[in-house]
C-alpha cells in the first residue's frame, strides 16, 4: 500500500480556489503552527541541492584561508608573542563557534510540516473546532499551519521561513534561525579581527622593510594579505547587514518572505524581547551566544517517528471543519 506521499496529486490549476469561494471571510481561521509539528524536531537534516553543497563548502574553505593567512603570514613570524598568544586565541575561538553555527544551522531542520499528511484521517485527528479551516499546500501535499510557506529548494513547508539561503545549503526557520544569526554574528567578528591585524601587520612590515615579517617573500606576502583584505571587507559587510535584518526581523516577529509578500499584521505580533527570548531559547544568558545549546546525543524515538493515518490526500486546497 502506497503512502499519503506516492499518492500525492497536483491540484495548483484551480481546485482549491473553487472549494474556497463558499467560504465567508470570516471563517477561514488558519490553524496555529502549534498543532501541527515538525517530521523530525531532532533529527539529521541535510539538503541534497548542489548549488547548496558548493555554497557551504566554499564558506568553510574561505574561513580555512583566513586562518592560514592569520597564523602562518601574522601571528607565527611576530616577535611579540604576547600579541599572537592573544590574537590566535581569540581568531581562533571566534572561527570554530563560526563554523559550529554554520553546520548547526545547516544540520538543524529548520521546522519542516510533516510531508503528505493532508488526509481526511489525519485532519479528523486534530481534533479542530467547526468552522475552522485547514490549509493544504499542494506541492507536498501537507497540512500548513499559520505562517507556513513552501521552499521550492527544500521542496517541504517551513514554518515561519524567512528566505533559503544557499550558503548554509538550508532554509532560515523557526528551529535554526539562532544559529543562522550566530553565523552571521561570529562570521561578521572574525572578518573584522583580521582586517585589524591586516592593517597592523602592514604598519609592522613596512618598519622592518619587508624582511623579517613573514616566513613568506614580500610578494607573496602582499598579496595573501590583499586577498585576505578583500575577503574580510566583503564578509563583514554582508554578514553585519544580514545579522541586522535577522534581528530586525525578531524583533518584529515578521519573517523576509512575509514582508515580502505582504502578509505583516495577520496575527497577534509579540513584543521584542519575548521574540528574541523564543528565538534563543530562554531567559537572556551566555547560551544566547552559543552554537551548543541544546544540543544532546539523547535520541527520543517519538521525535523521529511522527505516525501520519493512511487515506487518500485531500484535493482540495482549502478544507472547512467538519470534513464532509
Amino acid at each position: 500500500m502506497k503512502s499519503p506521499v506516492h499518492r500525492c496529486r497536483d491540484v495548483e490549476h484551480g481546485r482549491g480556489q473553487a472549494s474556497a469561494g463558499y467560504l465567508q471571510g470570516e471563517q477561514r481561521i488558519p490553524i496555529s503552527k502549534d498543532i501541527i509539528t515538525s517530521s523530525s524536531a531532532s533529527a539529521m537534516w541535510f539538503i541534497r541541492d548542489a548549488c547548496g553543497i558548493i555554497c557551504a563548502v566554499i564558506t568553510w574553505l574561505l574561513v580555512l584561508y583566513a586562518e592560514f593567512v592569520v597564523l602562518f603570514v601574522m601571528l607565527l613570524p611576530s616577535k611579540n608573542l604576547t600579541y599572537s598568544i592573544v590574537n590566535g586565541t581569540l581568531f581562533n575561538s571566534l572561527a570554530f563557534l563560526a563554523l559550529a553555527s554554520h553546520f548547526r544551522a545547516m544540520c538543524t531542520d529548520p521546522g519542516a510540516v510533516p510531508k503528505g499528511n493532508a488526509t481526511k484521517e489525519y485532519i479528523e485527528s486534530l481534533q479542530l473546532k467547526p468552522g475552522q479551516v485547514v490549509y493544504k499546500c499542494p506541492k507536498c501535499c501537507s497540512i500548513k499551519p499559520d505562517r507556513a510557506h513552501h521552499c521550492s529548494v527544500c521542496k517541504r513547508c517551513i514554518r515561519k521561513m524567512d528566505h533559503h539561503c544557499p550558503w548554509v545549503n538550508n532554509c532560515v526557520g523557526e528551529n535554526n534561525q539562532k544559529y543562522f544569526v550566530l553565523f552571521t554574528m561570529y562570521i561578521a567578528l572574525i572578518s573584522l579581527h583580521a582586517l585589524v591585524m591586516v592593517v597592523f601587520h602592514f604598519l609592522y612590515c613596512f618598519e622592518d622593510d619587508w624582511t623579517k615579517c613573514s616566513s613568506f617573500s614580500p610578494p607573496a606576502t602582499v598579496i595573501l594579505l590583499i586577498l585576505l583584505c578583500f575577503e574580510g571587507l566583503l564578509f563583514l559587510i554582508f554578514t553585519f547587514v544580514m545579522f541586522g535584518t535577522q534581528v530586525h526581523s525578531i524583533c518584529t516577529d515578521e519573517t523576509g518572505i512575509e514582508r515580502l509578500k505582504g502578509e505583516t499584521g495577520k496575527w497577534g505580533k509579540v513584543p521584542c524581547w519575548e521574540a528574541m527570548q523564543a528565538a534563543f531559547g530562554g531567559r537572556f544568558s551566555l547560551s544566547w551566544c552559543s552554537p551548543f545549546a541544546g544540543l544532546s546525543c539523547k535520541k527520543d524515538l517519538q521525535d523521529h517517528m511522527v505516525m501520519v493515518p493512511q487515506g487518500e490526500i485531500i484535493e482540495e486546497d482549502v478544507i472547512e471543519i467538519p470534513l464532509e
